[in-house]
């Protein structure tokens, strides 16, 4: 029998008891110390730094566990898999079970769903969004936070401790209680960060005594734990000492994103190559290494570095860490990290051509961001100035925010193709047969195109609303629960006001909704004006009873429908009514910001795989589809329906506002020739795109054929990679579906 199973688990669960009537940052720090360094992982041989991490099934995080778990979580489903198929002695199976039902009311995610209106219980399932049909869903997690990563490389771990010492003694001196138990909590976490490098110190010690070592690698692990020693004790002075402290720091924060790297490593690796402590080799190792770590982390859509972009100190030392940075993702042949280079008119154009390089060897990174639009979009769309709009990051899927000013988790989805078709069946879906959404009369009842468009409208703000609603709640409830204290100290004014990144502490607290099928649901529209309301090629009764049969003996009818006007083609008709639902869903949910108490609230159309996993629950639509069949991803087109070239393509893509959301992608695939023989006429055709308001670009670039042969041979083809939505994958490693949607996109 294993009697040491869980133990950790188990022993977070009774500190968390102990301290449960604590102020919540010092039940926080409690809880911290139980989990570091216990959740680390030992260092592996090829390692040249330490930090690996594996999450037990009860913790506490800022981010996500699955779709339904933040803050403290219980992975229930995973203990009982091991309660049912281990060999657990009764008192300890007790113990487990007792642990399962205090969590079943303690974890974060059901204080939430306690804390729901009336409203919010009635229109919002419980839990799981992707194994159901729904209009709209919560989502569990307060991910996409970015940490000021240069000022903890600039004061280190000491100076860190001395500034919140500094700002105890203010609020001692003014009687701040709260606050002094924040700063004291931050001193706990501070010293289990502490702990954590001197545990690995102390592996890698034991590591070196042993009798299997070379020699080459024990020189390595020496300076590791060097390292580890010397930013206990002092501020980072060397490349290597500054990502060590990045890397364990950003494990014990969870953070998944690591910002504008280039920024804070830039300066400390143009010194060390000056100096001669490193050579470009030994630099180029380095970050290889990193790379890999960050690699064998496994966030998917996490794992974002930034580099490029306007309003970098120091430039030239920045651009030599991301030119460096691109040759580790040439070298690092995984799905991580995500880097995505940030450029603008005036720089220096050979960043540019060597992620032109990557991308054409079939990496999918760096992503483009084009500054010259992006800045000024969002400084418009959240209302910033253009210093802090000149320091956003995107993040997770491709959502903006301003790195270590603001944060704006996705806490929701909203299948707007779904919307339309519960409309359309006077508030019932017609997979399930259960109310769905508002009764605002059957599709016979609107006579007019402009009475479908309002239900429609009326429908997707109902819900907008309620998602808007749920998210201000889960900051509330985040913060009463907990600090999160390794994020909320290096989060711009947390310390200054002595409070938690969502108690009071931050300046910018936002938040974003997902929309999915935008594209379908305007197509669909579209299909519907010309071919009900327009031409009346089809009565109202025929056009509904086509789509819920999924088009069974109406293939003439359906091919009406595939062959209406299409988005994607720069046709006027079909990308204006993409318009038309792009300004609709994003201005009304920008709106909400005056009914809650966020700085902004916003969509972002950063589709991944959910276009995929949503399509499944969604019925037959007017654009053509079938039921069950995926959605448009991101700001593209449905698949395949873009066929009038790849400029009518970008014609239309940069038509949708970028000034009123919150981030958008758009998925691009070449063939490997364009970038070879073509390279010149390729180059051309994006610069014309972002000079005409392209903001962002996610290439896959795959030969003729190539996924076809993956699907039937998919032992030769995992060195194919594609993006997927906000992601990058293995393609012979995804789900037969989401192959074929990423197939019947348009190869250029």
């Amino acid at each position: 029998m294993n009697g040491n199973i869980l133990q950790t688990e188990l022993k977070f669960t009774e500190t968390y008891k102990r301290y449960r009537n604590a102020h919540p940052a010092i039940r926080e720090a409690m809880c911290l110390k139980v989990q570091y360094p216990a959740f680390f992982t030992p260092v592996k041989p090829s390692d040249l730094f330490a930090g690996r991490i594996k999450n037990t099934l009860v913790g506490i995080t800022p981010d996500e566990w699955g779709l339904t778990s933040f803050g403290y979580y219980c992975r229930e489903e995973e203990i009982c898999k091991i309660l049912r198929t281990s060999e657990i002695g009764p008192i300890l199976s007790q113990k487990i079970e007792e642990m399962l039902e205090f969590w079943k009311e303690e974890n974060t995610s059901a204080k939430i769903r306690k804390a729901y209106t009336k409203e919010m219980k009635m229109w919002l399932p419980s839990d799981n969004w992707m194994g159901e049909p729904g209009i709209a869903f919560p989502l569990y997690r307060l991910t996409g936070g970015n940490i000021d990563f240069d000022k903890l490389l600039t004061l280190g771990i000491p100076g860190m401790i001395e500034e919140i010492e500094s700002k105890r003694s203010e609020k001692l001196s003014e009687g701040k209680v709260d606050e002094i138990h924040f700063y004291d909590a931050l001193l706990i976490a501070l010293n289990v960060l502490i702990d954590t490098c001197r545990h690995y110190a102390e592996e890698i010690r034991v590591m070196i005594k042993g009798n299997n070592t070379e020699e080459s690698q024990k020189r390595e692990l020496s300076e590791m734990r060097d390292i580890l020693e010397v930013i206990t004790l002092s501020r980072p002075k060397t490349f290597r000492e500054a990502v060590q402290l990045f890397w364990i720091y950003s494990l014990v924060a969870d953070v998944r994103n690591y910002g504008r790297m280039d920024v804070y490593l830039g300066d400390f690796l143009a010194k060390d190559l000056e100096s001669g402590v490193l050579t470009e080799i030994k630099a180029q190792m380095l970050i290889d290494n990193l790379w890999q770590l960050m690699a064998d982390r496994h966030t998917v859509v996490h794992n974002r570095v930034i580099i490029g972009g306007k309003a970098r100190v120091n430039e030239k030392n920045a651009d030599h860490f991301a030119l460096l940075a691109i040759e580790a993702t040439r070298h690092i042949k995984e799905i991580e990290p995500q880097l995505s280079l940030r450029f603008y008119k005036g720089m220096d154009p050979t960043l540019m051509a060597k992620a032109l390089d990557a991308i054409g060897e079939g990496r999918t990174f760096p992503m483009l961001y084009n500054d010259d639009v992006n800045i000024p979009s969002i400084q418009k769309a959240f209302d910033l100035s253009y210093s802090d709009a000149s320091q956003y990051v995107p993040y997770g899927c491709g959502e903006y925010i301003v790195e270590h000013k603001s944060f704006g988790t996705p806490s929701g989805v909203i299948n707007l193709l779904k919307a339309l078709e519960v409309t359309l069946h006077n508030g019932v879906d017609p997979v399930s047969g259960k109310k769905m959404g508002l009764s605002q009369g059957s599709f016979t009842h609107f006579n007019t195109f402009e009475k479908l468009w309002q239900a429609y409208c009326c429908q997707v703000e109902h819900f907008v609303g309620i998602m808007a609603k749920q998210e201000e709640l889960e900051y509330k409830i985040a913060g009463q629960e907990a600090s999160y204290l390794f994020m909320s100290m290096l989060y711009d004014e947390c310390l200054d006001r002595g409070k938690g990144i969502f108690s009071g502490g931050i300046k910018y607290l936002g938040g974003t909704l997902e929309t999915y099928g935008n594209t379908s649901c305007a197509d669909s529209l579209t299909a519907i004006k010309d071919l009900v309301y327009d031409k009346k090629t089809l009565t109202q009764e025929q056009l509904l009873k086509i789509l819920d049969i999924n088009f069974e003996g109406y293939e003439k009818e359906r091919h009406l429908m595939l062959n209406a006007p299409k988005y994607g083609n720069d046709d006027e008709c079909a990308d204006g009514m993409l318009l038309n639902v792009h300004n609709h869903v994003a201005n009304y949910t920008r709106d909400q910001v005056n009914k809650t108490g966020l700085h902004s609230y916003m969509i972002v159309i950063i589709n991944n795989s959910a276009n995929t996993l949503m399509g499944r629950y969604t019925a037959a639509s007017a654009d053509g589809r079938r039921y069950g069949e995926s959605m448009n991803n991101g700001n593209s087109p449905s698949s395949g329906m873009d066929r009038k070239g790849i400029t009518a393509l970008l014609n239309s893509i940069v038509k949708p506002d970028t000034k009123i959301h919150a981030g958008a992608v758009q998925n691009m695939k070449f063939s490997r020739s364009m970038f070879k023989s073509n390279r010149k006429e390729l180059e051309y055709l994006l610069e014309t795109y972002f000079e005409k308001g392209g903001a962002q670009a996610m290439i896959t670039v795959v030969d003729r054929n190539e996924l076809e042969n993956a699907m039937k041979e998919p032992e030769k083809y995992g060195h194919v990679f594609v993006r997927v939505g906000g992601f990058s994958a293995r393609f012979v490693e995804l789900s037969e579906d989401i192959q074929r949607d990423i197939l019947r996109r348009t190869l250029y």
